[in-house]
């Protein structure tokens, strides 16, 4: 009994002295937490109301930056054309997506650099010298664009949207708007994708019908035929030096 005494009293000195212990006011002081106040209040000039629509508007446009980046480029056909070719290789995941998409990406920027430096130069420069309005530079930062679209855009695409759109027959190109000349590109690319994929699929098919008219010739009918033609097709794409063919043809296919 007086050992749990003992043991007793020694635990409340113990937290008695804890408690008077330079830890335990630590312990028992009040940690800030910070807090965020979100108020709607009244500009002092109109500067600041224009500054503000400015960066919601900048902060739209970035979030809408991957669609603009797919759409309007030269990424579509490209990203298409490379997954035809592994899909025709019968690869599995080799190359993975992303080295596909990275290389789809380096190339579009490849494609694309002089169209965006001709975007800088003629409307987003003078537009961070405050020579010309934003409503100015938006539609000098379009035209550059425009023609690159218009150029790779069948004009039986063109004038269906164009239809659809119910818009007066365009004199020119100028005249068509930007909304209208977008769908019509992505479907001209989509076609121009798939008709390169299919070129690429014929020589890779020749091999694996070949590979199943001998392994059926042998009786060897149990033996799945894409594990004898894999090799094959893969012998065949690294000495035509397939790489650089394809590469050269989607880069020549924008650049003449």
């Amino acid at each position: 009994m007086r050992q749990v005494r003992y043991k007793l009293g020694l635990g409340l000195l113990a937290l008695a002295l804890f408690s008077l212990s330079p830890l335990s006011a630590l312990a028992q002081q009040q940690v800030p937490i910070p807090s965020f106040n979100l108020e709607i209040g009244r500009a002092s000039s109109p500067d600041q109301v224009s500054s503000t629509l400015q960066v919601i508007a900048m902060l739209t446009v970035l979030s809408l930056a991957p669609a603009f980046l797919i759409m309007t480029t030269s990424f579509t056909r490209i990203i298409i054309v490379l997954g035809f070719l592994r899909n025709a290789l019968g690869t599995q995941q080799s190359p993975p997506n992303q080295i596909l998409l990275g290389l789809a990406m380096f190339l579009t920027f490849f494609i694309m650099a002089p169209i965006w430096g001709q975007v800088n130069d003629e409307a987003l420069q003078p537009f961070f010298a405050k020579k010309i309005s934003q409503e100015q530079a938006v539609n000098l930062a379009v035209r550059p664009i425009k023609k690159f679209m218009v150029t790779f855009t069948r004009e039986k695409d063109l004038a269906l949207f164009v239809r659809i759109a119910k818009i007066e027959r365009p004199k020119n190109i100028a005249d068509v708007p930007i909304w209208v000349v977008i769908p019509a590109f992505v479907i001209s690319e989509l076609k121009t994708a798939f008709q390169m994929g299919f070129i690429i699929y014929i020589p890779f098919l020749v091999i694996d019908m070949v590979v199943s008219s001998v392994l059926m010739a042998m009786g060897m009918m149990m033996l799945p035929p894409i594990m004898i033609s894999l090799p094959f097709k893969l012998m065949l794409f690294v000495l035509v030096d397939g790489w650089y063919l394809i590469t050269a043809s989607l880069v020549k296919s924008f650049t003449g």
